[in-house]
């Protein structure tokens, strides 16, 4: 992958939608572009840290609440971590393989369980506004 390319991507996506993509939202999401697992806020700060010395926890968590709110990362829920999004720009279902040995992270696109999740909330009167799935195992190389 193209990082830069993608960097690039998600300046211009913000930018167009009214928001500043600053030097630290580009550094944060550039350390989580470069990972292939999920990776915690205080990680994170160590991370940062090491070309921005004065990172604070309060500094990642508004960084990490912009990227949430555009779009441009994922929360996972179950290990309370962060992983990049590639395809920002598109409105998509998201669901995760979770490998509890190596610790990567996996985002599939399943349109099928889309739909039976929302024929089934349906049939019970409920709207689906946010779906996220994970699925913790053991990846190919962990195995």
């Amino acid at each position: 992958m193209n990082y830069d390319s993608q960097i690039s991507k998600a300046k211009e996506y913000c930018e167009g939608k009214g928001a500043r993509f600053t030097h630290l939202r580009e550094k944060v999401y550039e350390l989580l572009l470069n990972k292939e697992s999920s990776v915690g806020a205080y990680d994170l700060l160590d991370d940062l840290k090491l070309t921005e010395t004065s990172a604070k926890p309060a500094t990642v968590y508004r960084t990490l609440d912009f990227l949430l709110e555009f779009g441009l990362i994922h929360r996972l829920e179950s290990t309370n971590a962060f992983v990049a999004c590639h395809h920002f720009d598109c409105s998509h279902p998201v669901q995760f393989l979770i490998c509890d040995s190596c610790g990567q992270v996996q985002e599939i696109q399943s349109e099928g369980l889309k739909a039976t999740l929302d024929k089934q909330a349906h049939s019970l009167g409920f709207k689906v506004t946010k779906q996220t799935i994970e699925a913790h195992g053991t990846c190919s190389l962990c195995q």
